[in-house]
């Protein structure tokens, strides 16, 4: 039932949702007695849809996320014990449907999967991925990434799937359980960098250390915070990526599921 919840309010935490159900909010309230409402929702609703697609506001917010984990470096020469890989990369209804595997734009996740197994061959290589589709059965992430990691040759022993988790919180507990990490192993946790602070204040609620290894930047860096877009879409695709990631960090936040509200490479 929560999760259920969580996607119907996820919904409108997509700005690119919420000014359209503005705007249709609106030119109903045009048709009634509260035409002069029905206006000035409907500049409301106008008002953020030049504001989100056009200025830079949605790389601000979706840098604030990104740079907060810098990119990985294996300074102390020692190798990690296992590489943990969160879905959310593999569409897999679209794999099903044309036998064929289909990636999103979260698609570096797989590629740094890769090459971190070969990169590390004695590293255990766990994929957490099933399915956060609230309206179709599909398929989980997980048994096609599993599939992928064989055909790449690398071995089954090495290989573990964690197909239950629906939420990044899920992820986190459900991985700890599979694995049960020792004391003083070294695991590495692949991610989207927008995505990163989220998934580490899981973890770290869940009782498990992990190191960042981001991936998936969607951003050259802080230049980008100065330069408006050209295309209304992709300023309101980047606003629908920061906006709802940061509404899933304050609620992880206000429900325990996260160690902070905007957790940063040193523990608190």
């Amino acid at each position: 039932m929560l999760f259920a919840v969580s996607k119907i309010l996820g919904f409108f935490t997509h700005p690119s949702n919420a000014i359209a159900a503005i705007c249709a909010l609106g030119a109903v309230l045009l048709l009634t007695r509260w035409r002069r409402a029905g206006l000035r929702t409907l500049v409301l609703g106008v008002t953020l849809l030049l504001l989100l697609g056009y200025s830079p506001l949605g790389s601000v917010l979706l840098l604030t996320l990104s740079e907060r984990f810098p990119a990985w470096q294996q300074s102390d020469g020692r190798s990690p014990d296992g590489i943990i890989v969160l879905g959310g990369a593999i569409d897999s209804e679209a794999t099903v449907a044309r036998n064929s595997l289909e990636l999103d734009s979260s698609a570096e996740r797989i590629v740094a999967m890769l090459e971190l197994a070969r990169r590390f061959p004695q590293a255990r290589i766990v994929f957490s991925g099933g399915s956060g589709n609230l309206i179709q059965n599909s398929l989980p992430e997980a048994p096609i990434a599993g599939q992928l990691m064989r055909s790449f040759g690398i071995a089954p022993e090495r290989i573990a799937l964690e197909e239950q988790s629906r939420t990044t919180s899920e992820n986190a507990r459900f991985s700890r359980k599979l694995v049960a990490p020792k004391p003083g192993e070294r695991w590495l946790l692949v991610t989207s960098a927008f995505h990163m602070p989220r998934s580490i204040g899981a973890f770290r609620a869940a009782g498990f250390d992990v190191e960042a290894y981001p991936v998936d930047w969607r951003t050259q860096g802080w230049g980008d915070a100065m330069l408006p877009f050209d295309r209304l879409s992709s300023g309101l695709a980047r606003a629908d990526v920061a906006i709802h990631e940061w509404t899933g960090l304050i609620a992880y936040w206000l429900t325990g599921q996260s160690s902070a509200l905007l957790p940063g490479p040193t523990k608190p």
